[in-house]
């Protein structure tokens, strides 16, 4: 092959050509397997579809493939890159959904922006997806975008950036008080950023049991005082601070609070640090930079995690979202349901088991058996919330 651009830099090599291709699984040796993969076999196989719909999960591979779908406006943490950009991120999505969770993906960047266009043009992509996978898609947009698809489709609808945040933020925090000794119903919760990421986690720990929660955006803690806050932010502000009288900036909220997760890409000094609880748990999953760097965060925590590969506790969505795709794709699930998420993060707790430490609060993304643990533990939670359909 031609030398790139970049030849020689060892990340720009690995990308030559992309990160993945399609593998038939049908031999063509000769014309009988030709006859029975295409002309004129097929024509059987499409009579029987179009005679019964239900035989897509059986005879094509839909039931087993999710659509990685992106818009690229909020890419890692590069912000709004565009389509074209997004597509790498993109691809190395759906080779993570194939390598730990055998689940087949494919990556489609959007060339538009508009709330309108995107809902449309996913409705008219479904037919060939067991799923859908939205990525790197800019809040407060990305909420309606979920919510109406949701309503919109008969298949799961996930939002990574959102609930694969929350599901491994959760299992990690859930071991984290266990080592700490704190009860959910009384510990307290700052987090810091209301965009999806923060949201989501907002949301499941409240559905986790978790109840004294404040959430900030750049504007200081959302509560029903503030005249500025989107639905989105209003509806979280009534379900969290407000029950609490939690209002001000994170300096007011931080002092002696018990737990910080920092979804927001800001820093936060150390003087704020230094004012919380003993015992603290704080995660700061700003990539590549922490909210609070983990140096600094150990002088003052007990637990602390970070999005990052080369620290203990990495929270990785590598740890949920191949397990509860392949958990959905399993029962042939018309949603993911919260049920779905919580019993997800509990089974990603439960694995760390007697090896609960400081410095192992949530499992490796190589654990073989993380996969297996949330494919099964979704699986279970789907027919209890009765969104299974096998």
């Amino acid at each position: 092959m031609a030398s790139h651009p970049h030849a020689g830099d060892p990340v720009f090599d690995l990308h030559v050509g992309g990160k993945m291709e399609i593998h038939s699984t049908a031999a063509l040796t000769g014309p009988d397997e030709l006859s029975l993969a295409y002309t004129p076999g097929v024509a059987r196989v499409c009579e029987a579809i179009a005679a019964d719909p239900s035989l897509t999960q059986y005879y094509t591979w839909v039931p087993n493939t999710v659509a990685v779908i992106t818009d690229g406006t909020a890419v890692l943490g590069l912000g709004d890159i565009g389509p074209a950009a997004a597509m790498p991120v993109m691809e190395g999505k759906a080779v993570l959904f194939k390598q730990f969770g055998g689940v087949d993906a494919v990556p489609i960047c959007l060339d538009t922006t508009d709330v309108e266009e995107i809902i449309e043009t996913v409705v008219r992509l479904a037919p060939s997806f067991g799923g859908i996978n939205l990525e790197d898609i800019s809040a407060p947009r990305c909420f309606e975008i979920e919510a109406r698809l949701k309503e919109r489709l008969d298949i799961p609808v996930f939002h990574d950036d959102q609930h694969g945040t929350a599901v491994v933020a959760l299992a990690a925090l859930t071991n984290a008080l266990r080592l700490t000794g704190r009860d959910a119903a009384t510990v307290r919760v700052v987090v810091q950023g209301a965009g999806a990421a923060g949201v989501a986690v907002a949301r499941i720990l409240l559905e986790a049991g978790i109840k004294d929660i404040a959430v900030l955006d750049r504007q200081g803690v959302l509560n029903s005082a503030r005249s500025d806050l989107t639905p989105v932010k209003a509806a979280l502000a009534r379900d969290t601070a407000d029950h609490f009288g939690r209002s001000g900036t994170l300096a007011d909220v931080m002092a002696g609070a018990d737990v910080y997760i920092g979804v927001s890409g800001g820093q936060v000094p150390e003087e704020i640090v230094a004012s919380m609880a003993a015992d603290a748990i704080i995660f700061g999953l700003a990539n590549p930079t922490p909210e609070v760097h983990p140096d600094l965060a150990h002088k003052y925590a007990r637990v602390v995690a970070t999005g990052r590969s080369d620290f203990p506790n990495q929270i990785n969505n590598v740890l949920a979202f191949p397990g509860i795709f392949r958990g959905a794709f399993d029962v042939h699930a018309t949603a993911i349901t919260e049920g779905m998420k919580v019993a997800a993060a509990t089974a990603l707790a439960e694995l760390v088991g007697d090896d609960l430490s400081e410095d192992l609060v949530i499992p490796s993304p190589f654990d073989p058996r993380v996969p297996g643990a949330v494919r099964s533990a979704v699986a279970d939670a789907a027919r209890r919330d009765g969104v299974a359909r096998r």
